[in-house]
């Protein structure tokens, strides 16, 4: 298993943000704003359901790295920490899902 987290890749984001659009893909799609950033992880959503219905594992595989890489560069725009949403999941979690949904607001 890999030591490689999702906290190590929030840090990564994070530092890339911080460099030059002219030499970080990070940095560009962080200067390009929050909406075109996420416009690219509505494709790349798109991807990765494409992958899972019609493609193999290392499509997949592939495709989820994007997304995920892709959600933490907007929530690195929004401000939002990494532990906001591993808190929330956390709390959805306390629950079973179909609980948990049905205790949503409308």
């Amino acid at each position: 298993m890999s030591d490689f987290s999702l906290s190590d890749l929030e840090r990564i984001v994070a530092s890339r943000a911080k460099a030059s659009p002219e030499e970080s893909w990070t940095a560009k799609l962080v200067a390009s704003g929050q909406a075109k950033a996420a416009k690219k992880l509505g494709e790349e959503a798109v991807e990765t359901v494409i992958a899972a219905v019609s493609q193999g594992r290392p499509e997949l595989v592939g495709e989820s790295a994007d997304l995920l890489y892709h959600l933490m560069v907007v929530l690195n725009i929004a401000g939002i920490p990494l532990e906001d949403v591993l808190e929330e999941l956390q709390r959805r979690t306390a629950q079973s899902g179909l609980q948990e949904k049905a205790n949503r607001p409308s």
